[in-house]
């Protein structure tokens, strides 16, 4: 059976976006989905809603992310109960993204599931991959901090704003700076 970049993308593991047509589609299907999403900040929430919903793989009850928004595809990207995502918020979903209940997510947050290979020739090769990033329940991100690919944040954590979260985050524990450290 031949592995498709598309499963190899989803599994993890390494993968060449541009070998596969499947992919092409789906990234031209969320920049449509991203163009009509951004296009509705004006738009009542709850049809936001219905829009986040058709595109990412769960919309938890109350959940609002304000456009402008951006991601790779939107089918990775869980949100529980009254999650909120402010302003300018962008997530590249190659692998899962999970974000807990009531997390509250401040303007221009960047979380990462896709990464790149260390060395030059992979690159060369147009090669990346991805890990999963999980944010528990009740966290609070504060604008402009980045979470880089395959990190975990803790329920009721807190990421200060601007902070660069490179390393799995304890439930309760409050980080800062660039790298993020507990305070």
């Amino acid at each position: 059976m031949m592995t498709t970049e598309k499963q190899k993308m989803l599994a993890g593991e390494l993968y060449n976006p541009g070998l596969d047509p499947q992919l092409r589609r789906d990234e031209a299907a969320a920049k449509k989905w991203m163009a009509q999403y951004n296009a509705m900040m004006d738009t009542p929430a709850g049809e936001r809603h219905k829009l986040l919903s058709a595109q990412f793989k769960h919309v938890g009850k109350d959940a609002v992310v304000r456009p402008p928004f951006f991601c790779d595809f939107g089918y990775n990207i869980t949100l529980g109960d009254g999650v909120f995502l402010n302003f300018n918020c962008v997530i590249l979903d190659i692998m899962p993204v999970v974000i807990g209940d009531r997390t509250q997510i401040g303007p221009a947050v960047q979380i990462y599931a896709a990464d790149h290979p260390r060395d030059a020739e992979s690159r060369r090769a147009m090669l990346e991959f991805g890990r999963p990033v999980t944010i528990g329940s009740d966290v609070w991100i504060g604008g402009g901090a980045i979470i880089v690919p395959g990190v975990t944040i803790g329920d009721g954590a807190v990421v200060g704003a601007g902070s660069v979260v490179t390393r799995d985050v304890a439930a309760g524990a409050t980080v800062v700076g660039n790298p993020a450290r507990a305070r």
